[in-house]
């Protein structure tokens, strides 16, 4: 009795609680209800704009103004029995109810009154038992207040369709180019059937005919379908073929995100997931980023600055009048990335003109959800391969052989682009030397002797998270985070990876080179500074807990290392005549990636950094069917022109103010007999007066034979013609003049 009662009690305490609701609440239409609150995201000034996200595309019209067969479709879409139940379907309900009790698939029972009001009223927003009674009783309450055609106005007025586009008027516009009183009976069927699942998630494609033609075919018969069983529509007057539909704009539907700023969000989204506030794959419990930002009335500061933003878009820019590609071919594409070496904030960010857009500086996923982004570094990687040495104790004095040969087991020569060593340091080159000068040859015996797996296992420490692989025709990303190098390397890269065949990403290359510039202490690459939400009770901006920088750097190379590296650097780019204004120090490579059966290149760069700034600096073609990178003048692009132009360009504006550095001086700390190459001749000795003073000539017949017979016998048959290695991402390019 005591266990009766207490049910009993329970069961009237919750009728009294949704007795209490029902009565307690009111309803309210479209014009009453408060927009979702805007998100801003500012530069690391809290002053400057990034972007102004959550600007709804949205049109309010009257139900005068909606075809009726646009509001069947939209009835037959996602609530037959709209004009039949009294707001809520109880036999709806419990139909969804016992699918799922049986293992069938998982089904919700919301009509459409139900739906308006989740999304017309904030309360009902999250995803519980207390909301979905409350769901109950607005919707109830609404059948009693409003009739069925008001309601029905109401909810094509703020119901989602996809693409920006907030209520039928915009979708109408957004979708087929005409308003929705001129939508016929097809379209109107297509603007229903997107209404279940307006945009791809990770785990379902949607019904956007653009992004997933065969399910929206699919849902656009399920719809019609239901018009005619309803008697809607007569069966003879159905349409049979599926309306053209507008094409994705160029760069999405912008989201607040079609700017040159506009990749800086999608890395905001991204930090937003790390710190658990939402999801962007489609987690279970946890609200889409895209909403979060759309809706969630955040103020978000990045590390992005403003002035220094401006002076990457000035530079890289082919819409900005005075910058290095204004008035250059229309297929080249340039994109730049500066982190600050002491904390790993992105301090300037150029990817492209739209962040809905491919994002040309970083990764990208396409609709198969394969990763793609990098970029084959060519000759700006051999950084990494000279720290790998120097760690491996190797001197930059040390001597090797730059002759083109043939690797065992290589079909193709290497070679150093078109370069004769033969006349300058032929079979010994130091290492010192083969940088400055770009030379391939020794870059390859390095990565031999020390095995491809260092070179991979240096860049990694240093910042470099993804490298692109091409086999059996497939472009292969690997997660260097995740794998060991020796498991990568040499089975993924080869020996080639010593003068950069492997593609990386821009952004990863300017963390890396930050590495290098902060004596080789990482800090993870990162774009927000804080995340801020409004007290709804005192209408004050905090901090959301959880969120924000982690400036934890880690020691990942030796400065002993970082040191000698720099050093050599800092020779580059005032010998290649891009030294930076006003005598400032800097270090920096180029690198130039050439496109194969051709004499053209594909990927030029120019990387670099002082103690302030860490910037690297990529040219490529937009166009694949025009992948040659020429400027007006029919020039080809390398490394040393254009990227150069823009990363002094940039460098020399953004240090402006900006204390000088005083870099490294080469130490040769090492190991200067390592290399494969030939050691320099003895100076003659000084014998004195008629040679009195000479050593005998047993120990010079003994130098001369060994030394002469050894190099003559390893090294002689290596020379030779020009050759280059196997291909490179997407089977197209070769090493280029670094």
């Amino acid at each position: 009795m005591l266990i009766a009662s207490f049910a009993v009690f329970i069961m009237l305490a919750g009728l009294g609680v949704v007795g209490f609701t029902y009565f307690s609440t009111g309803v309210v239409l479209p014009d009453q209800i408060p927009l979702p609150q805007s998100t801003t995201v500012y530069t690391s000034d809290g002053k400057g704009l990034v972007a102004k996200l959550g600007n709804e595309n949205r049109t309010l019209i009257t139900k005068g103004q909606m075809p009726q067969h646009v509001r069947d479709a939209v009835a037959a879409a996602e609530d037959r029995n709209f004009y039949r139940h009294s707001g809520v379907d109880y036999k709806g309900i419990a139909r969804a109810a016992w699918n799922n009790f049986t293992g069938g698939s998982r089904q919700g029972a919301s009509t459409i009154t139900q739906q308006y009001a989740r999304n017309a009223y904030e309360s009902l927003e999250d995803d519980t038992y207390a909301r979905k009674v409350r769901e109950a009783i607005f919707a109830s309450k609404l059948n009693d207040e409003f009739s069925k055609d008001e309601i029905m106005e109401n909810y094509l007025n703020v119901i989602y369709f996809g693409r920006g586009a907030y209520g039928v008027e915009a979708a109408a516009q957004t979708f087929f180019g005409k308003p929705a009183s001129e939508l016929t009976v097809g379209e109107g069927a297509v603007l229903a059937g997107l209404i279940k699942q307006p945009e791809k998630t990770a785990t379902h494609n949607g019904y956007d005919p653009a992004v997933s033609p065969e399910d929206a075919k699919l849902r656009w018969d399920y719809v019609l379908d239901g018009m005619v069983a309803e008697g809607w529509l007569a069966a003879a007057e159905r349409p049979t073929e599926f309306p053209e539909v507008k094409p994705l704009a160029e760069g999405g539907n912008g989201f607040g995100v079609a700017t040159p700023r506009g990749n800086v969000i999608n890395y905001v989204r991204a930090e937003m997931e790390q710190w658990g506030l939402c999801t962007n794959t489609g987690a279970e419990g946890k609200p889409s980023c895209t909403d979060e930002l759309r809706k969630g009335g955040y103020r978000i500061t990045t590390t992005i600055d403003d002035k220094m933003q401006t002076a990457m878009e000035n530079a890289a820019r082919v819409e900005v009048k005075g910058s290095v590609l204004n008035g250059q071919p229309d297929n080249l594409m340039a994109a730049g990335v500066a982190v600050d070496p002491k904390t790993g904030r992105v301090l300037a960010y150029y990817g492209g003109e739209s962040g809905a857009d491919t994002d040309w500086a970083g990764k990208n996923t396409d609709q198969n959800g394969t990763l793609y982004g990098g970029h084959p570094p060519a000759s700006s990687f051999k950084v990494y391969t000279l720290a790998a040495a120097i760690e491996a104790g190797i001197s930059v004095n040390s001597r090797w052989d730059a002759m083109p040969f043939t690797p065992e087991g290589y079909e193709s020569r290497i070679y150093n682009a078109g370069r004769d060593v033969s006349k300058t340091c032929g079979k010994s080159c130091t290492l010192d030397e083969s940088t400055v000068k770009s030379y391939n040859v020794p870059f390859f015996h390095v990565a031999e002797q020390i095995g491809p797996d260092k070179v991979v296992s240096m860049a990694r420490q240093a910042g470099i998270t993804t490298m692109w692989n091409e086999s059996d025709e497939t472009v292969t990303p690997y997660n260097l985070l995740a794998e060991k190098p020796e498991d990568l390397a040499p089975k993924h890269f080869d020996r080639v990876v010593g003068y950069g065949q492997y593609p990386i990403t821009v952004l990863d290359h300017a963390n890396g080179l930050a590495t290098l510039a902060n004596d080789g202490v990482f800090h993870q690459a990162h774009f927000v500074l804080k995340v801020e939400q409004k007290d709804k009770d005192t209408g004050e901006w905090k901090v959301v807990r959880g969120t924000g920088e982690k400036l934890d750097g880690q020691q990942r190379i030796r400065k002993e290392v970082t040191d000698e590296v720099t050093a050599v650097l800092k020779q580059i780019p005032k010998a290649n005549g891009d030294a930076l204004s006003g005598g400032r120090q800097a270090a920096g490579k180029t690198g130039t990636w050439e496109l194969q059966d051709t004499e053209h290149n594909s990927n030029a760069w120019m990387v670099g950094y002082d103690d302030n700034l860490a910037t690297a600096i990529w040219i490529g073609s937009k166009d694949t069917k025009k992948r040659a990178i020429l400027d007006k003048n029919k020039n080809d692009i390398g490394g040393s022109t254009m990227p150069a132009d823009v990363w002094k360009k940039f460098m020399d504006d953004a240090l402006k103010g900006a204390p000088e550095s005083d870099l490294p001086r080469i130490t040769g700390v090492g190991d200067d007999k390592a290399g494969n190459g030939e050691l320099p001749k003895p100076e003659e000795p000084d014998c004195g007066p008629l040679g009195l003073f000479c050593p005998d000539d047993d120990n010079g017949d003994n130098n001369g034979d060994n030394n002469g017979d050894n190099n003559g016998d390893n090294n002689g048959d290596n020379g030779g013609d020009i050759g280059f290695p196997p291909p490179p991402n997407g089977g197209n390019d070769r090493p280029g003049r670094g």
